[in-house]
């Protein structure tokens, strides 16, 4: 296929600054698998056409091309500046969005999926940040995947307080359900899986010093601080 921005073929003509909503959410779409496919290591533009299941995506490749959103080389997809600040947005948006509605609703994973696809296009820049402030700047989505970093995650804001807390905060006596783990390296994550620390464990708060103590079920832990910093919890009742 001929990707050149001045092709007149297909049925979408105007620029995507003036393009009606439901165009521009199928622009937003594109630019989410463009990124999401290149966090594979996948930037063929076949393999982006069999991917999409919008009929009409030739035609709304080539609009964003003359729109500056990306360009060709040879037969690979390369985001430019405009276009990779776009998609880095609504990645943020759909990930974040998924942890809100998990960590909260206690929603189902394909629930989840099906209405961040549709929150992903409406989220305004200061509700993201004040959900991301809200979750504890969570690093990954709810499938491990990295959630970019905001400007609130940069500044640690704390306009409101988080749903998410590091599990130092924890106050003792205190039960918490463990959401992610952010670890420095494989082997402490593995360590941790191997004594049952794990997202969706319940751990209760027994002691801080001089080492933190934690129970798990039926099981008590002595944790250094290198370790329990990498935990992130939820408080529950």
């Amino acid at each position: 296929m001929n990707m050149n921005a001045n092709d007149p073929k297909g049925p979408h003509r105007k620029r995507w600054g003036v393009m009606m909503n439901i165009e521009t959410d199928r622009v937003d779409e594109l630019l989410e698998l463009i990124w999401t496919l290149r966090e594979r290591g996948v930037s063929d533009l076949n393999q982006l056409l069999a991917e999409t299941k919008d009929e009409e995506a030739r035609s709304i490749l080539r609009m964003m091309i003359k729109d500056g959103l990306f360009e060709m080389e040879g037969n690979r997809v390369i985001l430019k500046e405009r276009g990779e600040e776009k998609a880095r947005e609504i990645i943020r948006r759909h990930r974040l969005t998924e942890r809100l509605l998990s960590e909260i609703f206690e929603m189902s994973e394909e629930e989840v999926e099906e209405e961040a696809c549709k929150l992903e296009h409406i989220l305004s820049p200061g509700v993201t940040e004040s959900v991301c402030t809200f979750l504890g700047h969570p690093p990954t989505c709810i499938h491990g995947k990295p959630i970019p970093r905001g400007d609130c995650c940069a500044k640690f804001k704390r306009e409101m307080k988080p749903l998410v807390i590091p599990l130092e905060e924890l106050g003792l006596g205190e039960r918490g359900r463990i959401v992610f783990i952010a670890p420095r390296s494989h082997q402490r994550l593995d360590r941790l899986s191997s004594l049952g620390i794990v997202p969706g464990s319940i751990l209760r708060m027994h002691q801080k010093n001089p080492s933190y103590v934690l129970q798990i079920g039926e099981t008590t832990l002595a944790l250094d601080h290198e370790v329990v910093k990498d935990i992130y919890v939820k408080k529950v009742e």
